[in-house]
């Protein structure tokens, strides 16, 4: 149930995707407090990006979980911009982050919905 979109306009090897996606997904869980068993990560990379005027190591991050606690989202903020930085090197204030806390009935998993 918790997905995490990473794009980047980096280029990792693929070693260091699957690595990344590995870390993350175990990050992403710990972060939120629930079982790695439903944790998706998706990673979009070289993508042309801009931020501020230039295309230095930039991300953008979407974060989708059931039951997102708006009054936590500054730490997952400060958590996710930790995590993300120290897998990729690109810098918090290189990152945006997206959340969203779909509604149970607007999540489909195993043929039905949450």
């Amino acid at each position: 149930m918790p997905y995490l979109k990473l794009e980047t306009n980096q280029q990792p090897t693929p070693e260091s995707c699957r690595q990344l996606l590995k870390n993350m997904s175990k990050g992403v869980a710990e972060i939120l407090g629930k079982s790695e068993n439903y944790v998706m990560i998706a990673l979009e990379v070289a993508k042309p990006m801009c931020f501020a005027g230039n295309d230095q190591p930039t991300a953008f991050v979407e974060l989708k979980s059931l039951g997102l606690p708006e009054e936590q989202t500054a730490a997952f903020s400060r958590k996710l911009c930790v995590l993300i930085e120290a897998q990729t090197g690109i810098k918090a204030d290189r990152i945006y982050i997206e959340f969203n806390s779909p509604a149970r009935h607007m999540w489909g998993w195993n043929e039905k919905t949450f």
